[in-house]
């Protein structure tokens, strides 16, 4: 029962999460290319984080209906910020003396942000993943919680309901280990891709 209602979570969160990604990805190119963007754009974003995201739910189901929809919007609305915001951050923060260099040696500004901006974002970008990773599966739970006949969150429900405090425990412990499993999955990818942005420990 915990396995099929776990795998229903799991690759519902993953696809509100991908979806965060994307969107993330695109959004904080757009604002951290941008002084105009940032300037104009993230205060909103930062105003809409701020917003409960379980409130959310209840206007998800009147347009989507019970089922998949709503958890995947609520898993992709509490996990882009964090993506968008990292990625903006490391676009924005790009040393203006290193753009002077680059633009006396004939780089333009598109070839400033893809060639040198994109990269230097790795380290945040990947830390923006671990953080949103484990939103993303706080909201699909808490979305199964309210709108769904599957998941580990409608297991809580359900579970709790039939005073099964065991069941209902166990739900939350698979919930934290496959948070912790893609947490250390995107840790040992971003060893081995940004292995150039972190201390040398070999002479520790």
């Amino acid at each position: 029962m915990i396995a099929a209602h776990a795998w229903r979570t799991y690759w519902v969160t993953m696809a509100g999460f991908g979806i965060a990604i994307v969107v993330g990805v695109l959004l904080g190119f757009v604002i951290g290319s941008s002084r105009l963007a940032y300037a104009a754009v993230y205060p909103l974003m930062t105003a809409f984080n701020a917003l409960p995201k379980a409130a959310f739910v209840p206007i998800l189901v009147v347009w989507f209906g019970i089922g998949i929809g709503p958890a995947i919007l609520t898993a992709f609305l509490i996990s882009f910020f964090p993506i968008m915001v990292n990625i903006a951050t490391g676009l924005a923060t790009l040393e203006p003396e290193l753009e002077d260099v680059l633009r006396v040696l004939g780089a333009k500004r598109w070839d400033v942000l893809v060639k040198v901006g994109l990269p230097r974002s790795m380290p945040y970008f990947y830390g923006s993943l671990k953080v949103a990773i484990t939103l993303a599966f706080v909201g699909t739970t808490v979305s199964e919680m309210t709108a769904a006949n599957e998941g580990i969150g409608y297991l809580l429900i359900s579970a709790g309901s039939a005073m099964q405090m065991g069941l209902a425990f166990s739900g939350l412990v698979v919930v934290g280990a496959m948070a912790m499993a893609m947490y250390e999955l995107f840790n040992y990818i971003e060893k081995h891709t940004t292995a150039w942005a972190h201390r040398s420990t070999n002479n520790e």
